[in-house]
C-alpha cells in the first residue's frame, strides 16, 4: 500500500474525530466485510423460534432460483406436522396453531446467579373439534418452558452456560457408487435414495449384470418385480428401458406377471413366515415410501433429487414418486453401460457421487437439532392424547384435559443435559468461545462415530475451500470429525455451506460479490484473492494461477477467470486467521 493513501485513511480518520475509525495496513483491498461470526448460531435459532429478527431477514439473501427461503418457522412447521391429532375413529380431532412466547421469568444474570435455566413460557392455541357435533373448544394452553439463547449465541441451562455444536450429515437425496468387485473384474454399482426420515431404498447391478433393488436394507429382489408391483406392466418397462441390456436380462429372469404376484413376492421376502396377502403387500409399501407420517424426503432432499435426476418436482413433494424411481433406475442402468449423458427431460451428466464432498454434507444447526428435540416430544405427547380421547367423556373434553406436556419438556431437557452435541461452552479466553460456537461436528446422533469413521471422511476435501478450516482440527481420535467453519462461510436455507466470491468480468475484477455453494463452485475457474492487480482492476498478469473442478491448479488467460477470492482469510478460520505469518509455517514441525 503506497504512503500516499495511508497517510489520507490517517488524516480522514483525523478528521472525523468521533468514532475511531479502522485503519487497515493490509496490501490486498477486502471488498467484504467479516460477517457476523455468530449469525450460524442466533439466525437458526431466530427461524426455530420465529421471531421479529426472522421476519425481518425474509426475503433478503433471497435466492428463488434454489427456492429454498422457509416461510414458516420451525415450531410452526411441527405443529402443523402434528394437527390434527384423530382419534381411532376419527370422530374427534386436536389441532394447535399460533404459538407465542411470553417474556422470561428471570434475566439471564439471575439465571446465572440462581443456577436455574433462562427460559421463556411457550402457549399454543389448541382447538379440539367433535366432529359428530361440529362442536369447537378452543384453549390457550401452555407447552412448557422453553429455553432461550442468549445474544452471546450460548444457552444458560441449570446455571451455566452451554453452547449446542451444528453437526455435519450427509445430505438426504440420491447417491450414486461404484465398489470394485475382487473376484470379478466387473464394477458394482449402487444408487441408495435416502430420506430425511424414513426406509432407505437401494438399488443395485451386480457382476452378472443382475438389476435389482433391496427395499429398507432387507434381502435382494429384482427390480423389475419391484416396478410391476407398482402397477407396471412389461410392456411399459420394455418401452422405457427397452435400450439397456442389463434391464432387458432382468426382466426375461422374473417369472412374475401381474401387480397382484409381484406383490406377494415381495411380501413373502421382506416378511418371511407371515401368510401373505394383496391387501398387506400394498400397505407394507405404501407405508414404507408413500406415507408422509413415516416418510420425508425433505425440501433439501427434493432438492438434491431434482438436482441429480433432472426433476422439475415441486419442493413440497417430500414423498417418493414414481419419477424419482424410474429416474434412479435409467441413471444406475446408464452408468452401468458407460453413458456420459442421459436425457431424463433435460440433459444429465452421468457420474458417480463422493459422499465427502461439500455439496454432498449438509449442518444440521442448532434450530433444526431442537427442532427434532421437539418433534420426538409432540409425537409421544400425541400418543397421549389419543389414549385420553377414547377414556374421557366426549361431553367434558377440552383441549387442557387432553394435552400432557411432560413428553415435550422431557424431550428438550433431554436434549440440553445429555446430547453430545449440547457441550459446556469453552470460556478460556473470548476467542475460544467463539471458536466453539463455531465448530462443526461430524459425530452425534445420526452422524458418524469415532471408531467406524475412516480416512476418507477425515481428510481435507477440496470442497472444504472457504467452507470449513483445513487447518483447525484436534489431534487425537477426533480429526477431522470435528472442524471449525472458516471465516466467511455462511449456512444456505438448506443447511449447505456457501462462500463468497468476486465476479470477474472478461479479466476485470468488480465489487459484486457472489455466494456459492460447493456445487456451483466446481462449475467455476477461480483465482487466488492475491493474484496481482492493476489500479483499473484488472488482472495484471496475463495468465493467472486458478484452481477449477476437483481442486486441480494451473495457469490459464486472464479472460477465463470466472471468479476471485474475496480474502487470503477466507480459507481458515477465525482462530487460525489470528496465527502471525500463517504462510511462513514449516510442514515438519507438526
Amino acid at each position: 500500500m503506497s504512503s500516499e493513501t495511508l497517510e489520507g485513511q490517517l488524516l480522514a480518520a483525523k478528521s472525523k474525530s468521533t468514532a475511531p475509525s479502522r485503519i487497515s495496513f493490509a496490501k490486498i483491498r477486502e471488498p467484504q466485510e467479516v460477517p457476523n461470526l455468530l449469525a450460524l448460531q442466533v439466525e437458526s435459532f431466530d427461524w426455530l423460534l420465529g421471531n421479529d429478527a426472522w421476519r425481518a431477514r425474509l426475503g433478503k439473501n433471497e435466492r428463488p432460483d434454489r427456492g429454498e427461503i422457509p416461510k414458516t418457522s420451525g415450531l410452526e412447521e411441527i405443529f402443523e406436522e402434528i394437527s390434527p391429532i384423530e382419534d381411532f375413529q376419527g370422530s374427534m380431532s386436536l389441532s394447535f396453531r399460533d404459538h407465542r412466547f411470553e417474556p422470561a421469568k428471570y434475566s439471564i444474570a439471575e439465571c446465572k446467579e440462581r443456577d436455574i435455566t433462562y427460559a421463556a413460557p411457550l402457549f399454543v392455541t389448541a382447538e379440539f373439534t367433535n366432529n359428530v357435533t361440529g362442536e369447537i373448544k378452543s384453549q390457550t394452553v401452555f407447552m412448557g418452558d422453553f429455553p432461550l439463547m442468549t445474544p452471546r449465541g450460548t444457552f444458560v441451562i441449570n446455571g451455566t452456560e452451554r453452547v449446542v455444536v451444528s453437526q455435519l450429515v450427509r445430505s438426504p437425496g440420491v447417491y450414486f457408487e461404484r465398489t470394485v468387485e475382487k473376484t470379478a473384474d466387473k464394477d458394482i454399482f449402487t444408487a441408495k435414495i435416502i430420506p430425511s426420515r424414513g426406509a432407505w431404498l437401494e438399488f443395485e447391478i451386480d457382476k452378472k449384470d443382475f438389476v435389482a433393488v433391496r427395499i429398507d436394507r432387507k434381502r435382494k429382489q429384482s427390480v423389475t418385480v419391484f416396478l410391476k408391483a407398482l402397477g407396471w406392466t412389461n410392456d411399459q418397462i420394455l418401452a422405457e428401458f427397452g435400450e439397456y441390456e442389463s434391464m432387458k436380462e432382468t426382466l426375461a429372469k422374473d417369472n412374475v406377471n401381474t401387480q397382484d404376484e409381484a406383490l406377494l413376492d415381495i411380501y413373502r421376502k421382506m416378511r418371511p413366515g407371515e401368510p401373505p396377502t394383496k391387501e398387506a403387500a400394498q400397505t407394507l409399501i405404501e407405508n414404507l415410501y408413500f406415507n408422509p407420517k413415516r416418510y420425508d424426503l425433505a425440501k433439501v432432499g427434493r432438492f438434491k433429487v431434482n438436482k441429480k435426476l433432472g426433476l422439475d418436482l415441486d419442493l413440497t413433494k417430500s414423498l417418493l414418486a414414481i419419477d424419482d424411481i424410474v429416474g434412479t433406475i435409467r441413471y444406475i442402468v446408464a452408468l452401468h453401460k458407460g453413458e456420459a449423458l442421459i436425457d431424463l427431460g433435460k440433459q444429465v451428466r452421468v457420474e458417480i457421487d463422493d459422499i465427502d464432498h461439500f455439496g454432498n454434507r449438509r449442518l444440521r444447526t442448532v434450530g433444526e437439532l431442537i427442532q427434532n428435540q421437539v418433534r420426538v416430544g409432540l409425537s409421544r405427547m400425541e400418543r397421549v392424547v389419543r389414549e385420553r380421547m377414547t377414556t374421557q367423556d366426549v361431553e367434558a373434553i377440552t383441549p387442557q384435559t387432553l394435552i400432557n406436556i411432560r413428553p415435550i419438556t422431557a424431550a428438550i431437557k433431554e436434549f440440553f443435559g445429555t446430547s453430545q452435541l449440547s457441550q459446556f461452552m469453552d470460556q478460556t479466553n473470548p476467542i475460544s468461545g467463539l471458536t466453539h460456537k463455531r465448530r462443526l461436528s461430524a459425530l452425534g446422533p445420526g452422524g458418524l462415530s469415532r471408531d467406524r469413521a475412516g480416512f476418507e471422511v477425515r481428510d481435507v476435501h477440496p470442497s472444504h475451500y472457504g467452507r470449513m478450516c483445513p487447518i483447525e482440527t484436534p489431534e487425537g481420535p477426533n480429526i477431522g470429525l470435528i472442524g471449525s467453519l472458516a471465516t466467511y462461510a455462511r449456512i444456505t436455507p438448506f443447511g449447505f455451506v456457501e462462500t463468497p466470491y468476486r465476479k470477474v468480468v472478461k479479466g476485470k475484477v468488480t465489487d459484486q460479490v457472489d455466494y456459492l455453494t460447493a456445487d456451483e463452485e466446481d462449475e467455476h475457474i477461480i483465482a487466488q484473492a492475491n493474484a496481482p492487480l492493476t489500479d483499473d482492476n484488472h488482472f495484471a498478469e496475463a495468465r493467472v494461477l486458478v484452481r477449477r473442478r476437483g481442486g486441480e491448479v494451473e495457469y490459464i488467460p486472464a479472460e477465463e477467470v470466472d471468479y476471485m477470492d474475496v480474502s487470503p482469510r477466507q480459507m481458515v478460520s477465525v482462530a487460525t486467521a489470528m496465527i502471525p505469518f500463517l504462510e511462513h509455517d514449516d510442514a515438519n514441525r507438526a
